[in-house]
């Protein structure tokens, strides 16, 4: 038993290496003088400057898609999640199935399928707000099953009932009892939304103009025509970015767990 368990830990250490060395290559090469001579050569963070300087555009703007990504999700996906769980049976499952199509569909397909609908209005397909409609779409399951599935693990039916029953409306029920109890199912969600809206590359490349590049699309291009440094830098400042965000999933994940246990 002893054998098996240290043959297993070895090969989950050997695999998370292999899987983990490209990106700790990669930051070396943002943090070195020069590459090519490795990091003896020096440390500096001038190529991490000049990302800032070159593409704080792309990064703000990701910044901004994600939280208004995450706005209109919130806006949407939490009275939906409650709605269908409300409503119940066979239609509210087929209603849930069909919101959460665009998952099982190629980002290319989506932005496709988006660009031949309303790619007609020049003003909304140059602008950032066709990229936010894209990763609205994209996004609004994770955040509408995130909510279900706290909802479903509650007896909401009775703290909606006692709610109504000490003369509440179907606004404060939602507001007062429904949210509050859902708020794991919430944060998990919005903490899924931002994180997939910052990292999101597909559909964004597909719906971009060279006026509205986000970070991911930027790190394309700066891999394509810029120098490796700077390039690896860029990396660094998306890990930067995303690091905190998938550290905070694991942390919800973890103490939900924690809630669940007896």
């Amino acid at each position: 038993m002893r054998a098996t368990t240290l043959m297993a830990g070895t090969v989950t250490v050997l695999v998370a290496g292999f899987l983990i060395t490209p990106t700790i290559i990669s930051i070396l090469a943002g943090l070195s003088e020069s590459y090519a001579r490795g990091p003896r050569e020096g440390l500096t963070l001038a190529w991490v400057m000049e990302v800032c300087d070159l593409y704080a555009d792309t990064i703000m703007r990701s910044i901004l898609v994600a939280l208004a990504t995450l706005a209109i999700t919130l806006i949407i996906g939490v009275p939906a999640a409650y709605a269908l769980v409300r409503r119940g049976g066979r239609l509210a499952r087929i209603i849930e199935e069909f919101v959460t199509l665009p998952v099982a569909i190629p980002g290319l397909a989506l932005a496709l399928a988006l660009i031949i609908a309303y790619g007609g209005s020049g003003d909304l397909r140059g602008s950032t707000a066709f990229i936010v409609i894209g990763h609205v779409l994209y996004t609004l399951p994770f955040m509408l099953r995130a909510v279900i599935a706290v909802l479903a693990a509650i007896n909401w039916q009775a703290l909606d009932e006692g709610a109504a029953s000490l003369g509440a409306s179907s606004w404060q029920r939602f507001v007062d009892v429904i949210v509050p109890n859902a708020r794991p199912g919430i944060l998990a969600g919005a903490l899924t939304v931002v994180t997939l809206s910052i990292g999101e590359f597909n559909l964004t490349w597909m719906l971009h103009t060279p006026l509205t590049k986000t970070l991911p699309v930027g790190l394309a291009d700066s891999y394509a025509s810029m120098r490796l440094e700077i390039a690896s830098a860029y990396t660094l400042v998306f890990l930067i970015m995303i690091m905190p965000l998938l550290l905070a999933m694991q942390f919800i994940a973890h103490a939900a767990d924690r809630r669940a246990s007896p």
